[in-house]
Formats: structure tokens, sequence, C-alpha cells
């Protein structure tokens, strides 16, 4: 017994026996690299911010085209000797906001400022102000609109601000209540689905009627959802024009 009076220890001692310091140090540094090795592994699970940016260091843009103003405005730049396709720019106000454009610009050419956001190939432009106005008279066409059939798509219901680098992250269950003000202001929402469609992942959403998207799928928003609804094209974007009775969690019986 007295050989190992060395080792024992109380709480009110002033120093630990000189038995127990390796051992309680060997015990503090595998709870330190049990900690790291935790974080690493947490963040490994974690989805990966996305790659948007606010293109800050190139200035204000001024872009001109036709304008589409429903489900939500967007500005198409038709084909031109550099570029052999439309270009689609999706349209913002400043801060959680959206912009207004009279359904009456359409057919009309339409210039647009503002500083721009891009993720991949999906642009948007946050505008300096919040009224669209004509450029000019002068005419110019609209993209056509290619219908591409009823479709039952799987993703996530995201503002296109935000997802777009204006917020990180811009999408998830994380960034829900962001996301519900924004669209509420009338940020586009973007349906993120979880495979292509027709060469995109990322299509605009709007209403079955054509219109905004309902209000009554806000309660969907950064959740994993299947909906049912038309797909179609419309210059550079590709438009899902939802049925919000069709929402619903994956695996779910059909409603």
């Amino acid at each position: 017994m007295n050989g190992r009076r060395d080792v024992f220890f109380v709480g009110w001692a002033k120093t630990l026996p000189r038995a127990l310091r390796g051992f309680l140090l060997g015990v503090a540094l595998a709870v330190l690299a049990g900690a790291g090795a935790a974080g690493v592994l947490l963040s490994a699970t974690v989805d990966d911010p996305g790659g948007g940016d606010f293109l800050f260091d190139d200035g204000p843009q001024s872009l001109r085209g036709a304008v589409t103003a429903l489900p939500y405005p967007v500005l198409h730049l038709p084909p031109d000797a550099t570029r052999p396709a439309w270009r689609s720019v999706l349209l913002s106000g400043v801060g959680k906001t959206g912009v207004e454009a009279d359904p009456a610009l359409e057919g009309r050419l339409v210039e647009a400022s503002g500083f721009m956001l891009r993720r991949g190939p999906v642009e948007q432009m946050q505008v300096e102000r919040p009224e669209l106005r004509a450029a000019a008279d002068a005419l110019v066409d609209a993209p056509p609109v290619a219908p591409l059939g009823r479709w039952r798509l799987t993703g996530e219901i995201c503002d296109g601000k935000c997802w777009n680098g204006a917020m990180r992250p811009g999408a998830g269950i994380s960034h829900r209540a962001c996301a519900n003000l924004c669209l509420i202001g009338g940020i586009p929402p973007l349906f993120v689905t979880t495979r292509p469609v027709e060469g995109s992942d990322v299509l605009l959403l709007g209403g079955a009627d054509g219109g905004p998207m309902p209000q009554a799928m806000l309660d969907w928003v950064g959740l994993r959802v299947v909906l049912e609804g038309e797909l179609e094209r419309r210059g550079g974007l590709l438009v899902f024009r939802a049925d919000p009775g069709s929402a619903r969690r994956p695996g779910a019986a059909t409603p």
C-alpha cells in the first residue's frame, strides 16, 4: 500500500502525482485529436456553399435586350456574332427586393444597369432602380417559348439572389428563413434539381398559371421536395411552372 501513495490524488491537492502526469497528458492529447477528427468528419458532410459571387470587381454593368415580365422579370440578350445562343439574366433589386416590369415593356428594347452575380451558367443582375424602363422606342423580339412537356422533379426551392452568391450558404435548411424573406420581397425563386433536366439543374420557378410562385410553396423552401408541372425553355433559361398541390417529400405518396 505504501508503494502506491505517490499515485493517489484528490481534488484539493496542489500538484498531480508524478505517476499520473504522463497518463493525463496522453488523455488530453487523445481528446484534442478526437475533437479535431470529429470536426473534419462533420465538415466533410456539409454541402459546398457554392461558387457564386457578386462581381464587384467588374463594376456596374449595363445590358440591353428583351424583357419578359412573368413569372419574374428576366432580361434576354439575343444571339450575336460573339454569342450563338440567347443570354438570359435574372433581375433583382437591392437587398431583399424584386424588380417591377410592366408587361407593356415586352417587345420593346429595355436597358438595365447594376452589379452582376454569377454561379456557373446562371446570371443575375442587382439593378440600380426597382422599375425597368424602355431604352428606346425600338422593338426587339423576345426569345421563343419552347414547351418541353410535363415533368415530376425533385429538388430544392431557393431564392435566386442568395443562391447566386449574395450569401453563403445560399441554400439548405440553415438558409430557409432568409430565402423566404427574399422570395416574399420578389426575388426570383429557383428550383435546383437533384439531377440535370434538359441540360440544366437550375430552373426558374413559377406558378402553374404562368405567374409568380404561389405563396403556399413558401412552406417548402429549403427542403427536399417533389414538384410536378410544365417545363418550357425561354431563351437561356428553363422555366418550371409547378403545381403547388403536387408538392410532397420524396418517398411520400402522390397527393
